[in-house]
């Protein structure tokens, strides 16, 4: 069972969660997030410091222990449990205040940002013990790691937390930390932002738990951004494939890199509400029956680069030699089309698009777009259901698409547009594909 930022961003909350983690029959691993808003303060203390201005990073720890300080007293009762939180709480921001006075690098960083999960897994802890309800703390720097290519290391995760486990043979819960792990120089590291999901989906795969649950403040994936969008509803089922397209193509509700352990293992996920626990939620499992368009997403922040060269595009390796150049910066790809004379990809990650381009450039003329967006259609088997093309092109009518990539999967039709239209097309998609 994983809870996000907001579900344990307050007191009354984290009540709720000690709730809803004993509610249950079965041995249970609890993943937590920092409490909503403290990885953001972190990030602020990390540029402060790297810019080298520690009269602001101090006002920004100072304004975050203020945050906790307000916030043990009215999730604790008694004076022990208080007196440990304090103490908890203390040990580090003293921690944060002696970076004040260090060099700052990027393994610091990496400790910075590690203090949220630490102190919202303590605080939960305490809480616990305060209820005498009886559980394990389990630090995942003692068992969640990644390789040099910061890929989660399954097999070694699986047998510490297995070996540990067996440790506590009559335990029924277990808390522990999202996000953060260790890496392969064995320092603190992390499994970027929104990981938590994926450090539960990866404890479910290690353990082939009968199940991976992750609380949020939504009623599990809607079919449409609600944020953007009148009218959404849940999505009752999906498959592993249909959320891992939505995931990676916008749905905020759920990492992208959250989906493949638990397929793997065939471990149904579950998306619900802390807030409403008695919501149906979302379930993904390996195989669903529905046939048809179920959601819309969308991602912002594309940039188009396109390679044109009459000269080569048909001559034998020019496609590897493209994509060569992209796999030497470690730059993904989203979408690719081709044509006779042009081949265009869309990428998210601009660290290295000055050295890509002057690359490409040795191959033909280069172009780019920057400010588009990817809008995904997904459902089962919609690549093979008639009418969902025209259905979605009239719908964007007057909305000018960049690119199109159809039938590269059997549950996903991606449209390029500029992100400008973004919203208008998310709305008209809405009323062109979801008539109720």
């Amino acid at each position: 069972m994983k809870f996000g930022g907001t579900s344990v961003g307050r007191p009354e909350r984290m009540h709720q969660v000690k709730d809803l983690v004993t509610s249950g029959d079965e041995p249970t691993i609890v993943v937590l997030s920092a409490l909503s808003g403290t990885t953001n303060a972190l990030v602020g203390i990390g540029e402060a410091l790297a810019d080298a201005d520690k009269a602001l990073a101090k006002e920004r720890i100072d304004a975050l222990h203020a945050h906790y300080l307000v916030f043990y007293k009215e999730l604790l009762q008694s004076d022990s449990a208080r007196a440990k939180a304090e103490g908890i709480i203390k040990e580090h921001f003293e921690f944060l205040n002696i970076l004040l006075k260090i060099s700052f690098n990027e393994a610091i960083n990496r400790d910075i940002l590690a203090q949220g999960e630490l102190l919202s897994t303590k605080l939960f802890y305490t809480l616990l013990e305060e209820l005498e309800i009886p559980a394990v703390f389990l630090p995942a720097l003692d068992f969640m790691s990644i390789d040099e290519n910061s890929e989660p290391e399954l097999g070694k995760i699986s047998e510490k937390l297995k070996a540990i486990l067996a440790e506590y043979g009559d335990t029924k819960l277990f808390v522990t930390q999202g996000y953060i792990c260790k890496n392969h120089r064995n320092e603190v590291d992390n499994l970027k932002r929104g990981g938590s999901d994926y450090t539960a989906s990866l404890i479910a795969a290690a353990i082939q738990a009968s199940a991976c649950e992750i609380w949020t403040d939504i009623d599990g994936m809607h079919n449409n951004d609600p944020r953007i969008v009148d009218q959404t509803r849940p999505i009752a089922e999906l498959s592993f494939d249909e959320a891992a397209e939505l995931a990676y193509f916008g749905a905020k509700i759920l990492h992208p890199a959250s989906i493949w352990p638990a397929q793997l293992y065939n471990v149904p996920v579950k998306l619900l509400n802390t807030m409403q626990p008695q919501a149906h939620g979302t379930l993904i499992k390996a195989e669903v029956d529905a046939i048809g368009v179920k959601a819309i997403a969308a991602k912002d922040g594309i940039t188009a680069v396109k390679i044109k060269s009459s000269r080569m595009l048909l001559a034998y390796g020019f496609l590897r030699r493209i994509f060569e150049i992209f796999e030497k910066y470690k730059t993904p790809i989203d979408m690719i089309t081709t044509s006779e004379v042009a081949v265009s990809v869309t990428i998210d990650d601009l660290s290295h698009l000055g050295q890509i381009t002057a690359e490409l450039e040795a191959l033909g003329s280069v172009e780019v777009d920057r400010n588009q967006a990817i809008v995904c259609i997904v459902g089962n088997e919609i690549s093979e259901t008639k009418g969902v093309i025209k259905s979605v092109m009239d719908a964007l009518e007057d909305i000018p698409v960049r690119m199109v990539s159809y039938g590269g999967s059997r549950h996903n039709v991606s449209l390029l547009i500029d992100a400008k239209f973004k919203n208008e097309a998310l709305q008209r998609l809405n009323t062109g594909l979801f008539s109720w």
